[in-house]
């Protein structure tokens, strides 16, 4: 759910023609999809030779099933009244740009059944083990606001949100071109695990009294907004912290320092939501923490990517 402008705030433009589309798949949230895929796949290089189609179909069934995500929660709050034409960090399909319910509900199935007939292609050249973990991973982007009890309303978000869309898809990118997962995957998905649910967490910083209105139990109202944003400053350093000991352990190669590079970005999303007031004024760091994950993620690729050489 998103929090609804304060009042004497200009109301939000509707979008038009084919921008209304693109942006009810929440294209700033899609990054968050990419980036453990090609994070997964640089770290079999080493171990194999990458094969580029199965690299395409898990890359393409990732973003379908984020979009497909972003969809569902597009209905799902719709559905329960959460959402308003005025609503921030929404796509806005159903309250402001009049798309039926039904025809975002539509999409959102059909870009799982495409999602589906990729997966059956990369269990067929993998594991067949892949489609029960697929399809879990599904189950957990339509919980995520649909059922009886969406996880989203709960403090098990960013948990579920790291470990499925952030650790989960950088082992099975890795597991699809190598046909195994080791500790060295295993280890460096751990900050993805947690700048994912950073995501999350922020997102709930920003809503958090639109969502304490409405009895949402996320972890944001649970700790409190100011412990909140000491947790995601937290969050950040342990990612960053993670990355420079195993470089100092000598596991991992002094090239994924670049990683460093993105601490502006966090520095950033911090800093905006200890000066934000509101959900419009928190907005960058929300999009600063999302940049975050993305730079990270791409960064230690581009290091894995130099090491090779």
């Amino acid at each position: 759910m998103q929090t609804p402008l304060q009042p004497g705030t200009a109301p939000i433009a509707r979008d038009q023609g084919l921008q209304k589309w693109w942006q009810l798949t929440r294209p700033h949230t899609l990054t968050a999809a990419f980036a453990p895929v090609l994070l997964g796949t640089a770290l079999a290089i080493e171990v194999t030779d990458i094969n580029m189609l199965l690299f395409l179909a898990m890359l393409i069934a990732s973003l379908l099933i984020q979009a497909a995500t972003n969809m569902f929660n597009e209905y799902y709050d719709y559905k329960r009244g959460l959402d308003t034409e005025d609503s921030i960090g929404i796509g806005g399909a159903i309250v402001r740009n009049g798309i039926k319910p039904g025809t975002v509900l539509g999409l959102a199935l059909g870009l799982y059944g495409i999602s589906i007939l990729i997966g059956i292609y990369i269990c067929m050249n993998t594991s067949w083990w892949l489609a029960a973990v697929g399809l879990v991973s599904m189950l957990i982007g339509y919980l995520y606001t649909g059922g009886p009890w969406p996880i989203a309303y709960t403090p098990f978000g960013e948990l579920f949100a790291g470990f499925f869309m952030g650790m989960l898809i950088i082992l099975i990118a890795f597991y699809i071109q190598t046909g195994t997962v080791t500790a060295t995957s295993v280890i460096v998905a751990l900050p993805s695990f947690i700048l994912v649910g950073a995501i999350l967490l922020a997102n709930n910083i920003r809503d958090f009294d639109g969502d304490k209105e409405f009895g949402r139990k996320t972890l944001a109202i649970l700790v409190g907004k100011k412990n909140a944003v000491k947790l995601l400053a937290g969050m950040f350093i342990v990612s960053y912290l993670w990355i420079l000991v195993l470089i100092l352990a000598g596991t991992l190669t002094p090239w994924l320092a670049l990683a460093a590079l993105s601490l502006p970005k966090a520095k950033a999303a911090i800093e905006g939501f200890r000066l934000g007031s509101n959900p419009l004024e928190m907005m960058p760091a929300m999009k600063a923490t999302a940049q975050t994950n993305t730079i990270f993620a791409l960064l230690l690729s581009i290091g894995l990517f130099i090491s090779y050489l």
